[in-house]
């Protein structure tokens, strides 16, 4: 099962990408994408200034600083696939793997903000050491960054060192980034194994998987996208769709649509509590 392509990375502090070929190598260890992937969209700039405004839960003072490590937590045996808010919460998740890109990223961040919307984002080192300018814009938006490891790899196929390399590192970029380390974790391609839950449990992170999979990446059509959304859309549930590792663009066009399809039918789009409260 193909559950998040890989991201390409380029160099740290300027807001730019380089050609994808992280994304398109590891595919052998999941699937291919169903067509060819197409030019890119063009996209706004990766970083911009912002107006002060209410939407800005949590803008911060400074970034970065002295490392304070999670707490390790309980090692468990499968992943989370759905929220639990509470009898009669109409409430939902939506998750965006493999970023952050340029090219795509920007484009779901203002569609969040236009409907005052936060979400979580499950970054790659390896492209987040590039655009670092688009991390610190999510953690200004109050949007949750999750870990997806660096590079994206098959982690059921490493070995204990690699995993947790993969993982730690994607960990402290992020922290370096926005002065907080990542505290929710997504395998690549949805595999974990005891080591892999080990390892996330022994940096302070939960492993939250998915309900819906809008299998986005194999680029269906904006209009599929859409419909698995609406169809599997229900109390609880956590959305799976991308904004990097391919071309995006559907992607991004689908959730212009569905947003505000699902905020009208009465579901609040919102963020995980944090485990046991």
């Amino acid at each position: 099962h193909r559950a998040a392509p890989p991201a390409a990375a380029a160099p740290t502090g300027s807001p730019t990408t380089k050609p994808s070929g992280a994304s398109e190598a590891s595919k052998a260890a999941g699937a291919s994408e169903a067509s060819p992937s197409v030019g890119p969209a063009a996209g706004p700039p990766a970083a911009r200034a912002h107006a002060p405004s209410a939407y800005r839960l949590r803008p911060l003072a400074g970034y970065g600083g002295a490392h304070n490590a999670r707490a390790p937590l309980k090692v468990r045996h499968e992943p989370i696939l759905r929220m639990d808010f509470g009898r009669g919460d109409r409430a939902m998740v939506l998750t965006f793997d493999d970023g952050p890109d340029p090219r795509y990223t920007p484009h779901i961040l203002r569609t969040l903000r236009k409907h005052d919307v936060r979400a979580m984002f499950f970054v790659c080192g390896e492209q987040a050491e590039w655009n670092r300018d688009l991390l610190r814009e999510m953690a200004d938006d109050g949007h949750i960054i999750g870990n997806h490891t660096w590079t994206h790899p098959l982690l059921i196929r490493k070995t204990p060192a690699r995993v947790r390399s993969e993982i730690e590192r994607t960990s402290d970029l992020v922290h370096d980034t926005v002065g907080e380390a990542p505290a929710w974790f997504r395998a690549p391609y949805g595999a974990w194994n005891r080591c892999v839950f080990r390892t996330q449990a022994e940096l302070g992170m939960e492993p939250l998987a998915w309900t819906v999979d809008t299998t986005d990446w194999k680029r269906p059509g904006t209009d599929t996208i859409i419909r698995r959304v609406l169809d599997g859309a229900a109390p609880g549930v956590v959305v799976l769709s991308h904004d990097a590792g391919g071309n995006r663009s559907q992607s991004v066009a689908a959730l212009r649509t569905y947003l505000p399809r699902l905020i009208d039918k009465g579901y609040r789009i919102t963020l995980p509590r944090p485990q046991g409260v």
